[in-house]
């Protein structure tokens, strides 16, 4: 620990708390990929992407983390070697004790992500995720249990992670009915003679539970539950749409002609050399706006059936745009992938301080789109 106290595993369990590693995409790269999490940190950087130029500012800054959004190893990698640029990047970090912690897709769908940075950094309202997210998956327990246990039991699985709702906890339903059984010449029955049809008055115990705990919920069930043999049910639950997702949808206060909007956009997002791009009639109203940070030309449909008037990406490529246009899609700006991302450094810069004001913190301004002059 340094003197704050602080160690790099506090920043990045803060960061995995408001960036859900499990809402990145499947093929992503994100969280702590150099670096020892008991090692102590006092001053943290934060970049788009984790290049040589970006190291450089980091080591002078005196950085003890680099918390980009870009992974530096997106795609799998054999080797490290100093002579690689990648490996380069390893060893530099290495050699000067300072860590690397990304938060990409993750970032691009949680709350105060990078869409919800570029909503806001263009003033838009009434946010709505472009492509919605699923919430967190629950599964459900169902048991059986008489009346006299039913409330230890609930307490026992409320322990194991059993009904947390939101702000809530120990939630459960119940309801009457009736259980019967025969036990056999082996059993042991708590209640009831072996050979003899028993009914029991019982309680049904209704609780839901994260997929992570359910042999915690199983054992705790068996542990608590009176009967030599309980009898319960686990069931997934379909996962609900939630208020995150890719892009976002929103409102301007009033609406303006798509040449003024285009204007904001640059002046509202960091310039880089490739400046911005505008597809679609210059005179258009522009009332409702759709957004997505980086790469965006596959959620071009999205786009069109979320009724936007306009859709603000980056990386557009030529015959996907005309595509578009041809079928009647909103109007594009193409605002650049780094542009389009840094808006959320500053977000994450705040978050951060706001929880541990004693460290020290640098957003870097430091352009790293591969493009260096244009026209």
């Amino acid at each position: 620990m340094g003197d704050n106290g602080l160690s790099i595993g506090d920043v990045v369990d803060f960061f995995e708390s408001r960036y859900p590693p499990e809402l990145a995409e499947s093929w992503d790269a994100v969280g702590l990929s150099c670096g020892d999490r008991g090692d102590p940190v006092t001053r943290v950087l934060f970049a788009v992407d984790p290049s040589d130029a970006v190291v450089d500012e980091a080591l002078v800054y005196g950085a003890d983390l680099i918390v980009t959004h870009h992974p530096l190893m997106l795609r799998g990698v054999t080797g490290v070697a100093a002579d690689t640029p990648k490996g380069r990047v390893v060893h530099r970090l290495i050699k000067a004790g300072c860590a690397l912690f990304t938060a990409h897709t993750n970032a691009d769908r949680a709350r105060d992500g990078v869409n919800d940075a570029l909503a806001d950094a263009l003033g838009l309202l009434n946010l709505r995720p472009l492509d919605p997210a699923d919430g967190t998956r629950l599964e459900k327990v169902i048991t059986f249990v008489p009346y006299s246990d039913a409330q230890r039991v609930i307490d026992a699985l409320a322990q194991a992670g059993a009904g947390a709702l939101g702000h809530y906890s120990r939630c459960a339903f119940t309801s009457a009915g009736v259980g019967t059984f025969l036990p056999g010449a082996q059993a042991n029955p708590a209640i009831g003679i072996r050979g003899q049809v028993e009914t029991v008055d019982e309680q049904r115990i209704e609780m839901v539970y994260p997929p992570g705990v359910r042999t915690e919920i199983v054992r705790a069930l068996r542990a608590a539950h009176p009967y030599e043999e309980p009898a319960f049910d686990l069931f997934a639950m379909v996962p609900l749409p939630s208020d995150q997702g890719l892009g976002r949808v929103g409102t301007v206060d009033h609406p303006v002609p798509l040449s003024e909007f285009a204007r904001r956009v640059a002046s509202a997002l960091p310039r880089s050399k490739a400046g911005i791009r505008t597809a679609g009639a210059l005179t258009a109203q522009v009332s409702t706006v759709a957004v997505l940070g980086g790469s965006g030309d596959s959620h071009l449909e999205y786009a069109q059936r979320s009724g936007a008037d306009v859709y603000v990406t980056a990386d557009l490529r030529h015959h996907p745009v005309s595509e578009h246009l041809a079928a009647g899609g909103p109007a594009v700006i193409d605002g650049g992938h780094w542009s389009t991302e840094w808006p959320w450094l500053p977000v994450a810069q705040r978050l951060l301080t706001e929880a541990f004001p004693q460290l020290s913190t640098h957003v870097s301004t430091l352009c790293t789109d591969p493009w260096t002059a244009f026209g």
